[in-house]
């Protein structure tokens, strides 16, 4: 694995930073994208080149417009002089409840989550084709059943569903490209919406009756991008069953 560099969009905190250290482990060089996590970023790069020189590096660069997105690939690329994986993970979260939606939160929403890993997929294609590489969308369980009050989010993950499977036939057979879909991992920084009534009240809907770990996503992100090589248009909920039941 020491040849192989993967791009992780939000790859400095919480579900990202979990991914960028699991798949740093298997021996890969990571790129570790933030847009205002930077302080993170940088921190996360200098414990794992203290693991292994020169084996992590940052990419600050806000994701939604082609331009933006194309230098983003164009940057690591020239770093590391290679592209073996992308991992579209970073995601604009939060409450657009009907009949107060904003274009501007329906541009940052959209942007992050559906509209940044079409045109990263789109830049990263001549690279990962020459590497045979893959790509990983983490979506969510709410592209499948919409979370009421995040109306544009809810919409936004729908429509990276669509966009995996679709790019898992339009980049084959060079290169793979499957999903995770995430259930309940870590409450949001803003709990507002998701105090503890209602954090109970999902767990209780949830098999499992507990919360999973970034290390869950990020496992599944490994088996996806590194270890399923006649694996591609799959979207993989790890959930705890919640879905199958909300």
């Amino acid at each position: 694995m020491q040849e192989k560099v993967i791009l992780i969009t939000g790859g400095a905190k919480r579900i990202g930073a979990a991914i960028t250290r699991t798949l740093h482990a298997t021996g890969a060089s990571v790129a570790i994208h933030c847009h205002r996590s930077e302080v993170e970023a940088n921190a996360l790069a200098a414990t794992l080149n203290a693991q292994r020189d020169d084996s992590a590096r940052v990419f600050q660069c806000e994701l939604g417009e082609e331009a933006g997105d194309k230098r983003l690939i164009a940057d690591v690329v020239g770093a590391f002089g290679r592209l073996d994986g992308l991992v579209n993970n970073a995601s604009a979260f939060y409450a657009t409840p009907l009949g107060v939606i904003s274009d501007a939160q329906w541009h940052d929403v959209m942007s992050s989550n559906l509209k940044a890993p079409l045109f990263l997929a789109q830049a990263a294609t001549p690279y990962l084709t020459l590497t045979r590489g893959a790509i990983v969308n983490i979506v969510d369980i709410h592209a499948e059943r919409p979370l009421k009050d995040y109306v544009v989010y809810s919409i936004a993950k729908a429509g990276l569903a669509g966009l995996t499977r679709a790019l898992a036939l339009e980049l084959a057979p060079d290169i793979r490209v499957n999903g995770v879909s995430p259930g309940a991992i870590l409450w949001p920084d803003d709990t507002r919406h998701f105090k503890s009534p209602e954090q109970q009240r999902i767990i209780g809907q949830t098999p499992l009756k507990r919360v999973g770990s970034p290390e869950d996503i990020a496992g599944a992100v490994k088996y996806l991008l590194l270890d399923a090589p006649y694996v591609t248009g799959q979207i993989l909920a790890v959930d705890g069953g919640r879905l199958q039941w909300i």
